[in-house]
């Protein structure tokens, strides 16, 4: 499987009593090859989890790649933040966009319901893995 990976599967795969944890482990057991991600949603992670270390853990052991640098994204970033400034989307939401643009054969792995109304390239729909 390829994938993006964003803040909710990384906080429900190791949190056993997030109410996605089952979704997330039958995720997990796909993964073949890293799961794309970005700074940002490692940061909000470690932030929700309270555990740097775990984070760091799935960068080594290579479940998460590192795939995205703000600095060489900053005018679609700034034009996505426009965009979508009603929904008041976070800096992960819009790295995740960007990084569907730039990987259009990766889904997006999210329990975040926004994405359904998130576009890539202005008007694509961004193929999302989403718990049932």
């Amino acid at each position: 499987m390829r994938g993006i990976a964003d803040t909710g599967l990384l906080v429900a795969l190791v949190n056993s009593r997030d109410a996605h944890h089952t979704w997330a482990l039958r995720v997990a057991e796909q993964v073949a090859e890293p799961l794309l991600t970005c700074e940002p949603v490692l940061a909000e992670t470690a932030f929700h989890l309270g555990n740097v270390e775990l984070i760091l853990e799935m960068v080594s052991e290579k479940f998460v790649a590192l795939a995205f640098d703000c600095n060489d994204h900053l005018p679609q970033l700034m034009a996505l933040a426009k965009r979508y400034a009603d929904r008041r989307p976070d800096l992960a939401d819009l790295c995740l966009i960007r990084m569907s643009e730039l990987f259009p054969n990766h889904s997006i792995i999210t329990v975040d319901q926004d994405f359904r109304a998130y576009r890539r390239n202005k008007r694509e729909v961004i193929p999302l893995i989403c718990p049932p």
